[in-house]
């Protein structure tokens, strides 16, 4: 298509997609109440102020008078991003695809089912261990001090720890795609192992924000075994593209051609020219010419 049809195109599909994030968002809006409940689940609630002494538990609260209507607006825009991710991944995807080779959208295929739920794996663990981070980092509070958390920071907090669990659970998805188009191969990647341990465990001190050994080991143990796994998966198809390789192309595939070039033989004198004198020459050129 035209530039011009492109772009028409483009406007259109960002049209639907910020339609169906609007719409659900607006929906989300209705029971914004029950989705704060549930990011802020997590934290141990305490039923008067006496009984934070020591960090046991917290008051959620609001701490500015418009932080109800700002967290209520951000909430109900991450219920729209998430609930309606189908219908604007698939917006992205029409418009994209045209462009692809048929291997392309296969990878494409293959990326996108193991990429959903290795994300909602890592986030479902990442709200999993948020009781035991929230109170190891309370138990933190001196005695005679009391927790009063905004529940904006909360929230900031629940939807940072599971971005990161997320967004680490892709990390083996990405060495297999690259093993897959043949930048990295599954030997290479196994003599990555000691740096790759030694650094998930870094990251995975660093990405929690607690201090306790829970949340680092319950983020670097499932990546590491997810690793493993890629690099294994790499080596086979490593092993079945040289097979491939092997034996040669296939039917519906081409062959590579040889594009080198060949010796040339030296030129035959050419003969039965008459002879040529310099006052022959006209101009510089001569009556053969």
């Amino acid at each position: 298509m035209p530039l011009v049809e492109h772009l028409r195109e483009l406007r259109n599909r960002l049209a639907k997609a910020v339609l169906a994030i609007v719409v659900v968002s607006v929906v989300a809006a209705f029971y914004s109440e029950q989705l704060m409940q549930f990011l802020a689940e997590p934290v141990p609630k305490c039923d008067d102020l006496t009984n934070s002494d020591g960090g046991n538990c917290a008051i959620v609260s609001f701490n500015t008078l418009t932080s109800p209507f700002t967290t209520t607006i951000k909430v109900s825009l991450m219920a729209g991003l998430v609930v309606s991710s189908p219908v604007w991944l698939y917006q992205l995807w029409a418009f994209v695809a045209p462009g692809l080779h048929r291997h392309e959208k296969k990878y494409t295929y293959v990326f996108t089912a193991a990429a959903v739920p290795l994300f909602a794996g890592g986030a479902l663990l990442s709200y999993v261990i948020l009781p035991v981070s929230i109170k190891v980092l309370l138990s933190l509070t001196p005695g005679g001090s009391a927790n009063i958390l905004s529940l904006d920071e909360v929230l900031d907090f629940t939807i940072r720890m599971v971005l990161i669990f997320g967004l680490a659970f892709e990390l083996p998805l990405l060495l297999v795609m690259l093993n897959m188009v043949g930048i990295v191969t599954g030997r290479r990647m196994l003599g990555w192992w000691r740096g790759v341990v030694m650094g998930v465990f870094v990251f995975g001190a660093v990405a929690t924000p607690t201090t306790d050994p829970v949340g680092m080991l319950a983020l670097s143990v499932p990546i590491i075994v997810l690793f493993f796994f890629a690099v294994g998966f790499s080596l086979m198809n490593d092993r079945r593209r040289a097979r491939k390789e092997s034996e040669g192309p296939s039917d519906d595939e081409a062959s590579e051609l040889d594009h080198t070039p060949e010796a040339v033989e030296p030129a035959e004198p050419v003969t039965g020219l008459p002879e040529q004198t310099s006052r022959d020459r006209v101009n510089g050129y001569d009556d053969v010419t």
